[in-house]
């Protein structure tokens, strides 16, 4: 037959190996980073529910002359929150802070040990968004984007740089406590092919639900299966050119791949117990939270690019004194073992760690009434807060940004969430403007229409 009346499908399926193989090599394929990065991989210490920035970093001592009197009428113009009125009350924190390390950082007594991490602390003050409930915050944070259906960051990551471990998934999931609001729209892939997916893994026991094969069920047998399973695939993919069944093929071998590198992850024999201890995973109330910075930190060496440390709720309403002091007494030990633990092994330099929640706390009280104090919370507030960086082409001990005295606005380097993203793909050496995806006819990207890198973050 004349090569000339070959169909494009027939003339696929006669190259070696058929249309799937091609499938595969495009959505596996590792990309190239843009420009030298100086990260290699994210681990982000997400605190789900909006930690408050005024009782954790950014101190403000002149709210004692307003504390419990309204918010002044020439501050309350184009306010917006979840819950409260713009006439609440302003509620001063009560919390001691003190100057920290050569960097003169200023953290409050409910972060003791990461206090000890203030000159490889990059703090944050003038973060700022637009949404002011938690699943569209969460979406933005995570996605660049409130809109749902977006890749996640992790996912973007794969999307833009590939995984450097063939065993374990590219991007994982971590979680304690409760789960986060925006639940699989954080961690999902969007429009990206399906393998870019995060990976929820369970901190003890099985690390992923139903990874394990049957009983009587041996590696030889498994491993015939998977092969059989990609023949179908591939013999699928031929016939339809539908590139996510490559995703799919792909995901099935690494799941078979996973399950011995899985087990060997989780298990933390090998661990001193003096690392144990010090990341708080022999013990309450710190093991949970503990067991995944640690494990973070085992799969940032094993090549993993993006591990997501999620930790829920720090969303205190009301009650807030216990709720922080409680999420604090949790996380605290923790964090600041990995930054510690990650510098000890020479890690921090190629590891960007990024911690913070959607956005931050109101100074105004939400249900404040005399001698209920130990009652009152802050609400949602995205117009102001606070985030911290470290390592990873991050500059160390320098406080960024500035808030008014009532930490209701930015007032100096104004940092949105867009901005944010730009500044960590630029560290991982990928321009923010040139990591796109085409879909439905526009290019796409996880900092959407806007952001910038923000020069100063930069060692």
């Amino acid at each position: 037959m004349n090569s000339a009346l070959l169909s494009r499908r027939d003339w696929l399926r006669g190259l070696p190996l058929g249309f799937g193989a091609l499938g595969l090599h495009s959505a596996m394929a590792e990309q190239k980073p843009h420009f030298t990065p100086r990260a290699k991989s994210v681990i982000f210490l997400f605190m789900e529910g909006g930690p408050s920035q005024i009782d954790l970093f950014d101190p403000k001592p002149t709210m004692t002359k307003l504390d419990g009197q309204p918010l002044p009428e020439s501050m309350r113009s184009g306010l917006r929150f979840a819950f409260i009125k713009p006439n609440a009350r302003v509620w001063a924190s009560a919390r001691p802070f003190r100057r920290h390390g050569r960097s003169g950082a200023e953290i409050s007594d409910w972060l003791p040990k990461l206090a000890g991490c203030a000159d490889d602390l990059c703090i944050v003050r003038s973060m700022f968004g637009e949404q002011f409930n938690h699943h569209p915050g969460q979406l933005l944070m995570h996605c660049g984007s409130a809109m749902p259906g977006r890749p996640s960051m992790g996912a973007w990551l794969q999307y833009g740089l590939g995984s450097e471990s063939k065993d374990l998934p590219g991007f994982v999931v971590l979680t304690s406590g409760r789960g986060g609001s925006a639940s699989s729209g954080i961690l999902g892939s969007g429009f990206l092919p399906s393998n870019y997916q995060g990976v929820p893994f369970s901190s003890s026991g099985e690390a992923i639900s139903y990874l394990s094969s049957p009983p009587g069920v041996d590696s030889e047998e498994q491993s015939a299966r998977v092969a059989t399973i990609r023949a179908l695939n591939e013999e699928r993919l031929t016939a339809s050119g539908d590139a996510e069944i490559a995703s799919r093929i792909a995901s099935y071998e690494l799941a078979f791949r996973m399950q011995t590198a899985a087990p060997e992850l989780l298990d933390l024999s090998k661990e001193s117990p003096a690392t144990i201890s010090m990341y708080g995973a022999d013990r309450e109330p710190t093991r949970a939270y503990g067991r995944n910075c640690l494990l973070a930190r085992r799969m940032v060496e094993r090549g993993v690019r993006f591990v997501m440390v999620s930790h829920a709720s720090w969303d205190d309403h009301g009650s807030l004194v216990a709720g922080h002091t409680k999420n604090c007494a949790t996380t605290d030990g923790p964090a600041a073992a990995l930054i510690t633990d990650l510098k000890q092994r020479g890690l921090l330099g190629d590891t960007l760690v990024v911690w913070g929640g959607e956005f931050g706390r109101t100074p105004l009280a939400q249900t404040l009434e005399p001698g209920r104090e130990s009652a009152t919370g802050r609400d949602h507030h995205p117009d102001a807060f606070t985030m911290w960086l470290a390592g990873g082409g991050i500059k160390p001990g320098v406080t960024i940004g500035r808030t008014d005295d009532l930490c209701m606005k930015v007032v100096e380097d104004r940092v949105h969430v867009n901005d944010l993203h730009a500044t960590m793909l630029h560290c991982l050496g990928l321009h923010h403007e040139k990591l796109t995806y085409r879909y439905q006819g526009r290019n796409f990207r996880l900092t959407d229409v806007a952001g910038r890198v923000v020069e100063k973050m930069l060692a």
